[in-house]
């Protein structure tokens, strides 16, 4: 199995995917692969824009994509494809169209398989066991909270620490230790944004100048950094 999970697709003052291409690039290797993008966390604007605009991104690389979306039969076109690549926006929807398209268990499977899977945002928390660590808003009923369960982790993408001056509400971490106590077995990793997480020959590992937050009920967080083993996560 073979995992890019991407924490953001843009950094402030920064292009679309701009700083994650070249470990898409890399990830996907040397000959071009025609990925099939799954757009479907979009909400304010088309899949045909959000398709321009991921593809401008992959072909800058040497590799393109199609989305889903002009395909008559959705869990074929997962079934044939070459790599699958997963959007970031809001991830309910996201969920929502997945389980109307039977695409959770299609995508799995193909995955598991050994077809390479890169995922931003939504996209990344969609390969945890459920998608309870996300950050939006529930627009829609998702269908069921359960989600791909490629890794046996939680992720919260865009983890922040700031709590913002003025605001008394919970800050991300609070939200966090919510879910831990709520879901003791569980370890949450906080994703914070230009970081990104390869699983790869079964094994995990950070990419980013930032550090990994850590969390696990009855345990105080830790930070981890792209230097520390991250293999207990997988267990």
């Amino acid at each position: 199995m073979r995992l890019l999970l991407i924490s953001n697709s843009t950094n402030a003052g920064e292009a679309y995917l701009d700083y994650p291409k070249n470990n898409i690039k890399e990830f996907l290797g040397g000959n071009s692969v025609k990925c099939l993008f799954i757009p479907y966390a979009a909400v304010t604007f088309s899949f045909d824009e959000y398709e321009e605009k991921v593809k401008n991104r992959f072909n800058e690389v040497g590799h393109d994509i199609v989305s889903i979306h002009h395909f008559a039969d959705p869990v074929k076109a997962v079934n044939d494809a070459e790599a699958i690549v997963v959007g970031g926006g809001n991830t309910w929807q996201l969920s929502r169209m997945m389980h109307d398209n039977n695409l959770i268990g299609a995508i799995r499977n193909k995955v598991l398989k050994g077809t390479p899977y890169i995922g931003w945002s939504a996209g990344s928390n969609v390969a945890c066991p459920t998608i309870m660590t996300t950050n939006d808003m529930p627009i829609v009923d998702p269908k069921g909270f359960d989600a791909f369960n490629l890794i046996p982790f939680q992720i919260n993408p865009h983890y922040l620490d700031a709590n913002p001056e003025g605001h008394a509400g919970e800050t991300r971490e609070a939200r966090i230790e919510e879910f831990i106590v709520a879901n003791p077995d569980t370890y949450v990793l906080g994703l914070r944004e230009s970081c990104i997480l390869l699983v790869e020959d079964g094994k995990l590992e950070l990419i980013g100048n930032r550090n990994a937050r850590i969390f696990k009920h009855a345990n105080q967080p830790i930070e981890l950094s792209s230097n520390d083993d991250f293999s207990f996560l997988l267990k």
